[in-house]
């Protein structure tokens, strides 16, 4: 599917397939949404310029790598992604957690069970499954050390893909990706609560040292959301927290979502926990508590439920929100179709039961 596609395609998310859905994610099929009015993603990702703000349909998908089965997956950069890619491709703007170095070197960092990286490529296929940014703001972004962070900002600056959330010093980690879409000015900002212990003070972005945007440090933070509403008609936050496996927020969450969307953020979404959390209102601002596994070689059981969430915004507010289920096989997320996905739906919503966040905007 070309560029040109995900104009065309997102017609039934601002029309037909939101006017039939309550908020809350209650539309149940897993299939691609079609934009009504718009100029959508010309030849290379390019868009057209807007002379008025339009309605615009953003989607996130989880936490994504290349690791395993997936690696193989990286010679064909427009087919890495699979059968997803056409709803990415859909939206206006397509976000994803890229969980990984993007390094072949460095030396792994001590005390990791777990360590990924995958080469430049993984940035190409991003882009082609309809991919517009990501954050490496998590606790694989640095998994090769300093030697793999200076590949990774390497690989970002020769490819031009826009990464948030890691950079040379604290001011480029925290740093907002700004882009113009359908004359809507966004700011995406992202950042990690979960670091390992005996890493936050090597991994951790300074004044003087490179690293990634922490969010354990709040006031930088919240100073970062602050900065990124200047200028801005809509606010985005990437957040890496909570626990594995824990499907309710931690309180730690809850508090930072409140001090963030106080601050000026428009929406927050993040994951870690490898399952799906919920999400919903939180007075006007939309907060999803975790996206869950999306492209991802380990996956299996709850930790395979994954999907797409879809948000419509209006005037610089997330007006309708659509969660299209997915399972992962083989790494890769599947859509959902039928009463399958009408039941996994059902379940997605009820997670929204320990978030204290609303079905409907305030």
């Amino acid at each position: 599917m070309s560029r040109r596609g995900k104009a065309v395609a997102v017609v039934a998310m601002t029309g037909v397939a939101l006017a039939s859905a309550a908020c809350g994610g209650s539309e149940a099929e897993g299939t691609t949404p079609t934009p009504a009015t718009s100029a959508a993603k010309g030849p290379g990702g390019t868009r057209p310029a807007a002379t008025a703000k339009e309605p615009i349909v953003l989607a996130f998908g989880g936490d994504t790598h290349f690791e395993g089965q997936l690696r193989g997956r990286l010679a064909n950069p427009s087919t890495a992604l699979g059968p997803v890619a056409k709803q990415l491709r859909a939206a206006d703007l397509a976000m994803v957690n890229l969980e990984t170095a993007i390094t072949t070197g460095g030396t792994q960092a001590p005390g990791k069970e777990f360590a990924f990286r995958a080469p430049a490529t993984a940035l190409q296929a991003l882009k082609a499954s309809g991919v517009d940014v990501a954050s490496m703001a998590n606790n694989h972004g640095m998994d090769f050390m300093e030697g793999g962070l200076r590949d990774s900002l390497a690989a970002i600056k020769k490819t031009g893909f826009p990464i948030v959330g890691i950079g040379k010093n604290a001011d480029a980690a925290f740093q907002p990706y700004r882009v113009t879409v359908k004359g809507n000015k966004l700011a995406i900002v992202g950042a990690t609560q979960v670091l390992d212990d005996n890493l936050i003070q090597a991994w951790t972005a300074t004044d003087t040292k490179g690293g990634l945007a922490s969010a354990k440090d709040v006031p930088r933070m919240v100073q970062a959301v602050k900065e990124a509403r200047k200028g801005s008609d809509v606010v985005i936050v990437h957040l890496h927290w909570g626990a594995e496996l824990q499907p309710c927020p931690l309180p730690r969450q809850k508090e930072l979502a409140q001090q963030l969307v106080e601050a000026g953020a428009d929406i927050i979404v993040g994951g870690h926990a490898h399952i799906p959390l919920g999400g919903g209102y939180m007075n006007d601002a939309y907060v999803h508590y975790g996206m869950s596994n999306f492209v991802f070689y380990s996956a299996n059981g709850q930790t395979a439920k994954s999907g797409v969430l879809f948000l419509k915004v209006e005037n610089g507010k997330v007006t309708k929100d659509k969660w299209s289920p997915a399972l992962i096989s083989g790494g890769i997320p599947i859509p959902m179709k039928g009463a399958a996905a009408k039941a996994e739906l059902k379940r997605w919503n009820g997670l929204r039961g320990c978030t204290g966040l609303s079905a409907t905007p305030s």
